[in-house]
């Protein structure tokens, strides 16, 4: 592969720079393509680490901060959650989740083991350790008034838009600080006509296990997919569990997953060391 560093900028040639852009497209797909087995159940946590384990119910939302080295679970002991997530540096909120860096890096817009997702600035918010499900969605977002209106002809459901309003207020932000979300367990795809299509929520027992890469802030929604096809609104509850989760070994896979991976683990060592 190509390292541009190593050339003046002004050697460097558009033909250089579409062949790097081709060898790292083809290392991702080549990541995103290999062989991955998911967990079949949760990876057993010691009684030592436990930090602290809630059940968040049907429509609700909940916060938490997050330290660094910690691993915030998200699991679905009954079948057909969607839960909605947002991620804030905590010690300065400006930087948060984003969405488009968050695909773009890594050549993806599926969310699955492995995975880091990045902030507006380039560092490691968080890394997927462990995921069972595999399918996300990366792209649409939660619900709103209007989506529940045009689902079960009540706008006044719970919604994740206004929860996090309300999630927001409570972490001290407001909504100038509320990025596009991950909604979790949402398996959305396109068509052939590039029309996104709900492929279904979660299966009983799915999980997603987060390791904390920085200090961080954490909101959950509860609420089902804008595009979920059940007519009834009955979201079940979700358990959100946090552990320390010990040292990281040298060949995580997070961490070794791609040119992009090192420099954004670069990016967050900076402000980490400071």
């Amino acid at each position: 592969m190509i390292d541009l560093d190593d050339i003046p900028l002004d050697q460097q040639t558009s033909a250089q720079h579409r062949a790097r852009y081709d060898a790292l497209r083809a290392l991702a797909q080549s990541r995103a393509t290999s062989d991955h087995t998911p967990p079949r159940s949760a990876p057993p946590i010691e009684d030592h680490a436990m930090v602290l384990r809630e059940l968040i119910p049907g429509g609700w939302y909940w916060t938490t901060p997050i330290a660094r080295g910690q691993t915030l679970r998200v699991r679905s002991p009954q079948a057909g959650a969607s839960v909605s997530l947002l991620l804030w540096n905590a010690h300065l909120p400006s930087e948060r989740y984003n969405a488009p860096d968050t695909m773009k890096l890594q050549w993806t817009v599926r969310m699955d083991t492995g995975m880091l997702l990045l902030s507006d600035m380039g560092r490691v918010l968080a890394a997927v350790t462990a995921d069972s499900a595999g399918r996300h969605d990366m792209l649409l977002g939660g619900s709103t008034p209007a989506t529940n209106q045009a689902r079960y002809g009540d706008a006044t459901l719970r919604n994740t838009r206004d929860n996090f309003r309300l999630a927001a207020a409570k972490l001290g932000l407001d909504q100038r600080d509320i990025p596009p979300c991950i909604t979790l367990f949402a398996d959305l795809r396109a068509d052939e006509a590039g029309r996104f299509v709900f492929h279904g929520a979660s299966q009983a027992g799915a999980f997603v296990d987060l390791r904390a890469e920085m200090d961080l802030l954490v909101a959950l929604s509860n609420c089902p997919h804008p595009l979920d096809p059940n007519p009834a609104y009955a979201p079940p509850a979700i358990e959100a569990v946090i552990w320390n989760a010990g040292p990281v070994s040298p060949d995580d896979v997070c961490r070794t997953g791609g040119p992009e991976a090192q420099r954004a683990y670069e990016n967050t060592a900076r402000l980490i060391d400071v």
